[in-house]
C-alpha cells in the first residue's frame, strides 16, 4: 500500500507542479527541519527517531521561531511558559531547549501556547505524517476549489498559480481600497443592473 505521503503529493503536484511547494514554508509551519522537509519531498523516508527526540525538537523549534518572530528575548519566553505551565523557570528553559520531554497535560499546555494544528500530535507525529497533515489542507483548496471563491475564479480563467500574499508591497489601508474598487466595478449601480 501506498504511504499517504505519496499519495497527497502525487495529487497535488498534478495541481502545482514538481516545483510548486516550498520547503523552507513547510519546515516552518511542521516545525521539522528544511532537509527533512525535501527529503520527503523528494520521497524519501523521514528520519529514524524516537518520538520523546520528535518531541523535544518540535518544541526546541517552536520556541526558537516563536523568539525570532516576536523578537523577545527567550529569557521572557522562558517566563511566559513557566507561568502558564505553572513550572519553574529552570523545567521551562529545558523544556524549551529541547532538554526535557515533557508530559501528557505540559504538552497540551504547550500545543496551546504555540496554537498549533493537531494539538499534541503536532509533536509526536512522524516527519512524514507530519508533512502529510500539513499538505492535506492545500490539496482539499485545489480538488474542491468551490470552498475558495477566488481560486474558482483563477481556474475559470486558467490561471495555473497565484501568490495571492501582499508581501508588504501594499498596506492594509491600500489593499482594503483596491479589493473596495474591484467589488464596486461588479456591482449594478443603484437601481440598475450589473454589468
Amino acid at each position: 500500500m501506498e504511504h499517504p505521503l505519496a499519495e497527497t503529493l502525487r495529487r497535488l503536484r498534478a495541481h502545482v507542479g514538481e516545483d510548486g511547494l516550498d520547503p523552507a514554508d513547510l519546515a516552518v509551519r511542521t516545525a521539522l527541519p528544511e532537509h527533512v522537509v525535501r527529503a520527503l519531498l523528494r520521497g524519501e523516508e523521514g528520519p529514524a527517531d524516537t518520538v520523546e527526540e520528535r518531541v523535544c525538537e518540535r518544541i526546541r523549534t517552536l520556541a526558537e521561531a516563536h523568539v525570532v518572530r516576536t523578537g523577545r528575548r527567550p529569557a521572557d519566553l522562558v517566563s511566559e511558559i513557566a507561568a502558564r505551565l505553572g513550572i519553574s523557570q529552570v523545567w521551562a528553559r529545558r523544556l524549551l531547549k529541547g532538554e526535557k520531554l515533557p508530559n501528557v497535560p505540559l504538552l497540551h499546555g504547550l500545543a496551546d501556547f504555540f496554537d498549533v494544528d493537531g494539538g499534541e500530535v503536532f509533536f509526536t507525529a512522524p516527519a512524514a505524517d507530519a508533512l502529510n497533515r500539513t499538505l492535506l489542507p492545500l490539496l482539499e483548496k485545489y480538488e474542491n476549489p468551490a470552498a475558495d471563491p477566488v481560486q474558482a475564479l483563477l481556474r475559470k480563467y486558467g490561471v495555473r498559480a497565484a501568490d495571492l500574499r501582499s508581501h508588504g508591497c501594499l498596506t492594509p489601508e491600500q489593499f482594503e481600497t483596491l479589493l473596495e474598487g474591484v467589488i464596486k466595478s461588479v456591482l449594478p449601480p443603484e437601481g440598475g443592473t450589473a454589468r
